[in-house]
C-alpha cells in the first residue's frame, strides 16, 4: 500500500509529459513559421521571376 501511495505522489513523469508538451507546442510554431516564410519567400522569387523575364 506504502508503495501505491508514492507511486501516486511521484511527480517527476508529471514534469516530464510537461516537458514533452511544451517541446511539441514549440515544434509546432517553428513548423508554422517556417511554411509561412517558405510561402512568402516563393511569392519574392516569383515576383523577381517575373521582372527578369519581362527585362530580357
Amino acid at each position: 500500500m506504502d508503495m501505491l501511495k508514492k507511486f501516486i505522489r511521484d511527480e517527476e513523469g508529471v514534469t516530464a509529459i510537461e516537458y514533452g508538451l511544451i517541446a511539441a507546442l514549440i515544434a509546432v510554431v517553428i513548423i508554422a513559421s517556417v511554411r509561412l516564410v517558405g510561402t512568402n519567400l516563393q511569392g519574392v522569387f516569383g515576383a523577381v521571376s517575373a521582372a527578369l523575364a519581362g527585362a530580357l
